[in-house]
């Protein structure tokens, strides 16, 4: 495979984030997620770390950020 991406909820049912700085649950692939794609917004990792590529309709950067359980690089949305 040659980018693997993700579909998922943003947070957790009871508000938490579920994009961390380190995972507590056992993995079957470290390292392998190349795009984030939440119902907030579209990321990519990379080696720079989280960048947020696209914010979904009728969210705000200071949401997503408030959302997001570690630091989004926003510089390429920022630009647009």
């Amino acid at each position: 495979v040659q980018k693997v991406v993700v579909l998922m909820e943003h947070t957790a049912k009871d508000g938490t984030s579920k994009i961390v700085p380190q995972c507590t649950l056992p993995l079957t692939g470290k390292g392998v997620v190349n795009r984030i794609i939440s119902d907030l917004g579209v990321m990519d990792i990379t080696s720079r770390g989280i960048v947020l590529i696209e914010l979904a309709q009728d969210v705000t950067l200071e949401q997503i950020k408030a959302a997001t359980g570690v630091e989004l690089i926003t510089d390429r949305l920022e630009a647009a």
